[in-house]
């Protein structure tokens, strides 16, 4: 018992520089909203907020607010757990308390781009989902292959070369068939890439920028020469909406959750079924003992190249479902390099998620909801150049690999190859 509370302790204490640093940004996040988002605007102005998406039929009434009050209460409990944070600080809570004020900062600054306007709100959190999904897929790609000790830097062109693959397939059959070429194509590549790793050796890091470098080549010589020659081969269509029932009629979260391809359901899937196998099963264990120590795996009798192969290929199949989203869930055609370097997105993603399928899925969706402001921004008319938003994922990114939200530590074995003695 003793033992169990001295451990809980321990992972309570945080150091007091990441304690102060940490209350220095929150302050500085309430400062903004007053500075920036509350400064100068009038009291009685009003934000409206849409809480249906567009061509939903659940109705939900818009949220109307006076948007200056809004923000003072914003700014008021952010400089308050700043303060705190900067004095006393949370410990082993502190992860929990950024993630509620960055809330906060998002909602104010909402609310700040709609007052005197109206915004769709759930319309935007939708959109953001559905943007996440190759990001979010391609993190657990990433994570499948990292947590057995295999850097997979090749998801871009594994996810490219996927997506031209279901292209051309769907367009001479169907989208089931589309999407199993997929996942083939992401198979064979990530082979070829375990192969080259394990077998012979070669720097990770190199073999899959190859199959980058193979895959844009590859698919933008055959786009020109096929697919923009014969446009019936470039129609592959798309996989039809599913509505679930009953929970699709749920206010507000519904239309947002549960009415979506079927990319959306397979991507929450992945999530339960790769985190229970990852932290809860004797495979997940035997994978991760691969990329921490493979050395002490293979005393225990764990083949460990063999597991090496395995989860890298499995990873590429994920991959290749995020691939086929470019084109069976989302435009429904092929484009040279339509992946537009989301591969990297999502490894950015996967290390933002301290390489667990939760956390990758919470950064995919910061990346997706920046992107799917950016647009939003655009439209409303506010004077703020959209880089600006879509830089804020990987500012965040780099905020949590300096290890101030927490430490961000990789498979220590990772990119190691493991010869047997």
């Amino acid at each position: 018992m003793s033992q169990k509370k001295e451990t809980l302790n321990v992972a309570n204490i945080i150091s007091p520089q990441r304690r102060i640093t940490t209350g220095i940004i929150l302050l500085a996040l309430a400062a903004m909203i007053w500075l920036i988002f509350a400064n100068g605007l009038d009291s009685q102005i009003l934000t409206t907020f849409n809480m249906a998406p567009g061509g939903s039929e659940v109705v939900v009434n818009d949220w109307i607010f006076r948007t200056l009050p809004m923000l003072n209460i914003f700014a008021g409990l952010a400089a308050l757990v700043g303060a705190y944070q900067l004095i006393r600080g949370f410990g082993g809570k502190t992860n929990m308390v950024i993630g509620l004020v960055a809330g906060m900062f998002i909602f104010a600054f909402l609310s700040w781009a709609a007052a005197g306007q109206s915004m769709n709100l759930a319309g935007l959190i939708k959109v953001s989902l559905l943007k996440s999904v190759p990001l979010t897929l391609g993190a657990i790609a990433g994570i499948l292959c990292e947590r057995v000790g295999i850097v997979n830097i090749a998801i871009e062109g594994i996810m490219l070369g996927a997506a031209f693959s279901a292209t051309f397939v769907s367009s001479i059959t169907n989208v089931w068939v589309g999407l199993f070429a997929a996942i083939i194509t992401g198979a064979l590549l990530s082979l070829v890439h375990a192969w080259l790793s394990i077998k012979y050796k070669i720097d990770q890091i190199i073999s899959g920028t190859v199959i980058n470098i193979f895959s844009l080549g590859i698919t933008s010589f055959f786009s020109a020469k096929f697919l923009q020659k014969y446009q019936s081969l470039n129609n592959a269509g798309l996989f039809p909406t599913i509505k679930i029932p009953l929970l699709s009629k749920i206010p507000f979260i519904g239309p947002i959750l549960f009415e979506h391809n079927l990319f959306v359901y397979i991507m929450f899937i992945l999530i339960v079924v790769v985190t229970y196998v990852l932290f809860y099963t004797k495979s997940g264990l035997r994978m991760r003992a691969c990329g921490e120590h493979p050395k002490a795996a293979d005393t225990l009798g764990i083949n460990v190249n063999k597991l090496r192969y395995i989860w890298t290929v499995i990873g590429g199949m994920v991959a290749g479902i995020a691939g086929a989203f470019f084109v069976l869930g989302s435009v429904g055609r092929f484009d040279e390099n339509m992946t537009a370097g989301r591969g990297f997105i999502a490894m950015a993603a996967m290390i933002f998620g301290n390489w667990h399928p939760v956390g990758a899925f919470g950064a995919g969706l910061l990346f997706g909801f920046a992107d799917s402001l950016a647009a939003k921004i655009a439209i409303l008319g506010i004077p703020i150049p959209s880089e600006f938003l879509l830089m804020a994922p990987y500012v965040a990114t780099m905020i949590v690999l300096g290890g101030i939200v927490g430490s961000s530590r990789p498979p220590a074995a990772e990119g190691t190859p493991y010869e047997k003695e």
